[in-house]
């Protein structure tokens, strides 16, 4: 081989060289920085993420029933008319809002006619009675009358007074309206009409069928259902949790008020019956609801919110917080879960910090980071 090429040979394998040489470092280098990679949390992203502790308390179990709610019977009126006649008008409709006083309907009626008659009767004997005892006090002074005929003038006039006071407690009570002719028929309390029977020109008969309902819907009962495989687990004094489909943000707390001894034979199950507050009237009757008897079981384990989960493949994981640049998504093994916690059987220890707010984004970028 010659000299040139006998330098170009040289020459390759020192290009050669270098490159190699290059390329090991590139890939030590490269190697390095995989093995430094860490994730740290941006400053301003930290101000929009929440820690939580685990807490160690009595392990709740959650059981689902159903339910509906119902007025208490004790605040509702059903309304039945002391007398008969034609509904000549109404005023008011199923569902309204009505005060205590409130002219519902009017009612014209015989009966009213008879009562006045009867008063205006009974007024005129009471003006004859009272000339009568004046005649015979008079006579009574002057040595003519006896003691008996006084007191049998007074007598008389007594018992007419009566029979007025009478008459005129019926037509109150009526609520009888002289002008129009009337039995006004005024809501016996306040509250929610939740039955009405009645309507313009209708004939109703005295003590007849109830002519509407009155429901104060201040405080209701939620009838609760419990089925036979449930009966053992529910007691009196258990708290529970109530959602409806119309508030499905918001949760109703109670307490079972009492259980039934009788099986309802046309549902098949016993009922229990929780109280309630009505705040601003959002429960009405009728509507259905899901209820959680929330049951204390004899052993404490580490809780958490169940909205710090992270479900991904079949598996659940939280975002554990130690300093901004240590998250470590970890795995956890959940015990139950119950009213929006979660209990865990493995996976955290009580000392830990879990990110609360924001960790799904979290655990996505830290996924995407190790990838």
């Amino acid at each position: 081989m010659n000299i040139a090429g006998k330098n170009m040979k040289l020459i390759f394998y020192s290009i050669l060289a270098v490159v190699l040489l290059n390329s090991c470092g590139n890939s030590e280098e490269q190697s390095n920085h995989s093995e430094n990679k860490t994730y740290c949390l941006d400053e301003n992203f930290k101000s929009k993420i929440e820690l939580e502790q685990p807490k160690k308390q009595l392990v709740t179990e959650g059981i689902p029933l159903t339910g509906a709610i119902e007025p208490n019977p004790d605040k509702v009126i059903h309304f039945v008319s002391l007398v008969g006649g034609i509904i000549s008008n109404t005023y008011f409709s199923l569902g309204d809002k009505v005060t205590k006083g409130q002219v519902l309907a009017e009612l014209r009626s015989t009966e009213l006619s008879e009562l006045q008659s009867q008063s205006k009767t009974i007024d005129a004997q009471i003006k004859v009675a009272e000339k009568n005892l004046q005649s015979v006090q008079s006579m009574f002074d002057d040595g003519i009358a006896s003691q008996k005929d006084l007191l049998e003038a007074q007598s008389e006039l007594d018992v007419l007074q009566a029979e007025r006071v009478k008459i005129n407690a019926n037509l109150h009570l009526f609520s009888a309206s002289s002008e129009r002719g009337v039995f006004q028929i005024k809501a016996p309390t306040t509250g929610i009409v939740t039955a009405k029977s009645i309507s313009t020109g209708a004939q109703i008969s005295a003590e007849g069928d109830p002519l509407f309902t009155i429901s104060d819907l201040s405080e209701v009962w939620v009838l609760v259902n419990i089925y036979a495989t449930n009966v053992k687990n529910i007691e009196a004094g258990m708290e529970v949790d109530i959602k409806t489909l119309s508030y499905p943000d918001e949760l109703f707390k109670g307490k079972i008020a009492a259980i039934s001894q009788v099986l309802d034979e046309e549902a098949r199950v016993v009922k229990a019956r929780v109280v309630l507050q009505n705040v601003d009237l959002k429960l009405k009757p009728g509507m259905i609801v899901d209820v959680t008897a929330l049951k204390e079981l004899k052993t404490e384990a580490l809780s958490i919110p169940t909205a710090a989960m992270v479900f991904d493949s079949n598996q659940n994981y939280v975002v554990v917080y130690k300093s901004d640049c240590e998250i470590e998504v970890r795995q956890v093994e959940i015990l139950t879960k119950s009213n929006g916690i979660t209990f865990l059987s493995s996976g955290l220890s009580e000392n830990e910090k879990i990110i609360t707010k924001n960790h799904l984004l979290i655990y996505e970028q830290i996924k995407n980071f190790n990838n």
